[in-house]
C-alpha cells in the first residue's frame, strides 16, 4: 500500500485523505521513500527535505484530524523548481554561482502553495539558470527519463517532469520562458501548464527573461494542474507583471465536456516539420475530440515564421541583463554554453531587440484576429519524442535541424504572446516514449484550455501509464 500512495493523482490521494483512508504522514512517507529509491538513478531532486516534510506533514495530520482541513491540497507532497526561493532552505537555479544560496524569504507562489496545505518534499534539478530545453547540467548532472533513462526529459524543469512522472511527489512547480514546463511534460508523459502571462506570479523566482517568464504547475493530469493552478494564481503587487484579474473555480470548469468548443488547427508552422509518430499521435487525438462533439477549423497565423527569430532575440538580450556583471566577472562559473549565449546576449544591438518586440506584436495581432472564429488551439507539443542525449541533430523529412529547435519551436509562440498553453500525452512511440499535445487558449482562459484537456483525457488512457522498466526492478529490491 506504501509503495503505491504516491502513483495516485492528487485528486485520488485528496479522496484518500479526506476519508482518512491513510494520513498525510503516510503519504509523505512513502514518497520520501520512492525519491531514496529512485532519484540515484533518475537525478530529479538537488535537495530533498526529509526532516522539514516529516513536520509539515505531522502538521498537516493533525490540522486534518481536528477538523481543520484547508482543501484538497492540504497534506499533499510536492516539489518546486529550485529557482523559486524558499526561506531558509538552498535555492541554487541549478548554478554554480548560487550553490550556496539561502533565500530569507518565500516565493509568492512557494508561501501560497504552503498555505494551501501542501508539504514540500525538496526542490528540483534544472537547467543552470532555467536556460536549456533539455535537462543537461554540468554542475549537477543529468536528469533522467522516467520512460527510457538513456533519453532526455526536456527542460529547463526537467526535474519536475522527471519526479512527477516517477511519482516521486504528486505535483510541482515549473517555469516556462520557451518551452520549460510544456517540453519536460511532453518528454515525460504529464500535464504541465504555462499560465497566462501575469496569471501567477514570478515574485522571488530567479528570471531569465523577464518578458517570457511564466510559472505554472505541473502533474500527473489535468485535474490535478487545475487544483494546482488554483492555489497558485492570483494578483501580486510584489510581481509587477502580474495581472489583477479574477481567479474562477478551475475545478468547477472542468466539467463541462467538449462539445460546442471550436478548435482552431493553425495551417502554419506547427505542422510543418513534425516527426510521423508525433503527426500521427496528434492528428489522431483531434480527431477524438471531433467525435467528443467539437468541431475542427483550419486557421491562418502568418507571423509565426517569426517566432523562432523574435524569441530568440529577446531571450539572448533580457538573459544578458540580468546576468551582466556575473558573466562579465564570473564566466569561468557557467557551463560553457549558457556562457556563450549570455555573452551573445551583450553584443546584441538595441535595434534588433526593438525589431523583434515589433515582431512579437505583430503575432499577438493576429492570433487576437482567430479567437472570434475558435476557443481554443490544437497542436504538437513538441516536433519529437524524448531524444538521446548528445543528439544535436535531427531529420525531419527532408530537412535537418537542431534537436533544441525540434524541442523548442513548437513552445515559443505562446511565450510570446503570453497565452495559456497546456501540454498532455496523446500517445507513445513504438519504443515506449511520451508525446504531447499542446491545447492553446485566449488570454486568461486557462479554465477552457483545461476543460478541454480533461475533456480529452476522461476518453484516453495515455495519462494513465506508468513508467516501466529499470524503475520497477529498483523498486522491487
Amino acid at each position: 500500500m506504501m509503495a503505491e500512495l504516491t502513483t495516485l493523482s492528487i485528486a485520488e490521494a485528496a479522496k484518500g485523505l479526506s476519508r482518512k483512508e491513510f494520513s498525510p504522514v503516510e503519504l509523505t512517507q512513502a514518497a520520501l521513500e520512492r525519491i531514496a529509491a529512485l532519484n540515484p538513478q533518475l537525478n530529479a531532486f538537488i535537495t530533498v527535505l526529509e526532516d522539514q516534510a516529516r513536520g509539515a506533514a505531522k502538521a498537516a495530520e493533525r490540522e486534518i484530524m481536528s477538523g481543520q482541513r484547508r482543501g484538497a491540497l492540504h497534506g499533499i507532497p510536492i516539489a518546486l523548481k529550485d529557482l523559486c526561493s524558499t526561506k531558509g532552505v538552498r535555492t541554487t537555479a541549478g548554478s554554480k554561482i548560487l550553490q550556496d544560496h539561502v533565500p530569507l524569504h518565500d516565493a509568492t507562489v512557494a508561501r501560497r502553495l504552503a498555505g494551501a496545505g501542501t508539504i514540500l518534499l525538496g526542490k528540483l534539478h534544472m537547467n543552470e539558470f532555467a536556460y536549456g530545453p533539455d535537462g543537461e547540467n554540468e554542475h549537477y548532472g543529468r536528469v533522467r527519463n522516467p520512460w527510457n533513462l538513456e533519453r532526455l526529459t526536456g527542460g529547463s524543469s526537467s526535474g519536475s517532469g522527471a519526479a512527477v512522472a516517477a511519482s516521486l511527489c504528486l505535483g510541482a512547480l515549473g517555469t516556462d520562458t520557451g518551452g520549460s514546463i510544456r517540453i519536460p511534460s511532453a518528454l515525460c508523459g504529464i500535464a504541465g501548464l504555462k499560465p497566462t502571462y501575469g496569471r501567477v506570479s514570478r515574485h522571488g523566482i530567479t528570471p531569465l527573461s523577464w518578458s517570457l517568464d511564466h510559472a505554472g504547475p505541473m502533474a500527473k493530469t489535468v485535474e490535478d494542474v487545475a487544483l494546482l493552478l488554483q492555489a497558485m494564481a492570483g494578483f501580486d503587487a510584489k510581481d509587477p507583471g502580474s495581472a489583477p484579474y479574477p481567479v474562477p473555480d478551475y475545478t468547477a470548469a472542468l466539467s463541462g465536456g467538449m462539445g460546442g468548443l471550436r478548435l482552431g488547427i493553425p495551417q502554419e508552422y506547427f505542422f510543418e516539420m513534425l516527426d510521423p509518430e508525433v503527426e500521427g499521435a496528434v492528428q489522431q487525438a483531434i480527431e477524438v475530440m471531433r467525435g467528443l462533439g467539437a468541431t475542427v477549423h483550419q486557421v491562418s497565423w502568418p507571423s509565426l515564421r517569426y517566432a523562432t527569430l523574435a524569441a530568440l532575440i529577446i531571450v539572448l538580450v533580457e538573459a544578458s541583463a540580468f546576468h551582466d556583471t556575473w558573466i562579465r566577472t564570473r564566466p569561468q562559473d557557467y557551463q560553457p554554453d549558457v556562457a556563450l549565449r549570455l555573452k551573445w546576449g551583450l553584443l546584441v544591438p538595441a535595434s534588433a531587440y526593438v525589431k523583434a518586440q515589433r515582431l512579437r506584436a505583430l503575432m499577438c495581432q493576429e492570433v487576437a484576429q482567430l479567437w472570434p472564429q475558435v476557443d481554443v488551439l490544437v497542436m504538437p507539443a513538441t516536433m519529437m519524442a524524448a531524444p538521446q542525449p548528445g543528439a544535436t541533430q535531427v531529420r525531419m523529412g527532408n530537412r535537418q535541424i537542431s534537436t533544441r529547435e525540434a524541442l523548442l519551436r513548437p513552445m515559443r509562440p505562446f511565450n510570446l504572446t503570453g497565452l495559456p498553453a497546456l501540454s498532455i500525452p496523446c500517445g507513445f512511440t513504438a519504443t515506449g516514449l511520451p508525446i504531447g499535445l499542446q491545447i492553446a487558449g485566449k488570454p486568461f482562459e486557462e479554465a477552457t484550455v483545461l476543460r478541454v484537456g480533461h475533456a480529452y483525457e476522461q476518453h484516453t488512457d495515455w495519462h494513465r501509464r506508468q513508467p516501466p522498466g529499470a524503475l520497477a526492478a529498483e523498486l522491487a529490491c
